[in-house]
């Protein structure tokens, strides 16, 4: 995957994802990200292009969260006969990929965020936020937050020598040994992704 890096935090261009077919076959995603880079991955994100109404693949031990990025709505119908809709502008979900579910289109083609992850490995949060001035962004040891740009644009604002980011890049954010600190800038909205090892402790910013 093409990227642009500097340290361990880099941005990757949205015209970077990687197109590829839904485990069952029946849609596509442009995977985004996914970590490790090789091998069976512990966590995931992605973007979903649903153009009709279609089983998700299961994901055993797998954990996701869905959010509406883009079309008129997504209605989740689970089988045993939970039914949730993802609204416009920005609709979300989180549920266990054991569950079966569809996802029946509301009016329309939708595309949609895709965050997964392995719950006996790490665990995710996230969160849609505006963008307005400076967003200060700590980055723990052993953590790594994502930053997705709904829309907008911003720019880092501190001397990680990152490239700024347009509607839709994504900027994966590492720290090693040591805390990190990230500032961005600029005016739009965003998703901000936190994943961390599972049972660590974490405090909301």
């Amino acid at each position: 995957m093409a990227d642009v890096q500097t340290s361990c935090s880099w941005v990757i261009p949205a015209n970077e994802y990687r197109r590829e077919r839904w485990r069952n076959q029946l849609g596509w995603t442009r995977e985004i990200y996914r970590s490790p880079e090789e091998g069976e991955w512990s966590w995931r994100l992605s973007i979903a292009e649903i153009e009709r109404d279609s089983a998700f693949s299961s994901f055993p031990g797998i954990d996701r969260e869905l959010v509406l990025l883009s079309g008129n709505g997504l209605r989740l119908r689970f089988d045993e006969g939970e039914v949730h809709e993802l609204e416009p502008p920005h609709g979300k979900l989180r549920f266990a990929g054991e569950r079966a579910v569809t996802g029946e289109l509301v009016d329309g083609p939708t595309h949609d965020f895709n965050l997964m992850w392995r719950r006996d490995e790490v665990q995710a949060d996230l969160w849609h936020r505006p963008l307005v001035g400076p967003m200060v962004i700590f980055v723990e040891p052993g953590s790594t937050w994502a930053v997705h740009l709904l829309a907008g644009h911003a720019r880092f604002a501190d001397d990680s020598g990152l490239p700024g980011l347009e509607t839709a890049d994504t900027a994966i954010l590492q720290a090693g040994a040591t805390r990190l600190r990230h500032v961005i800038e600029g005016g739009g909205e965003l998703l901000l992704v936190r994943v961390t090892p599972a049972g660590a402790q974490n405090v909301d910013d």
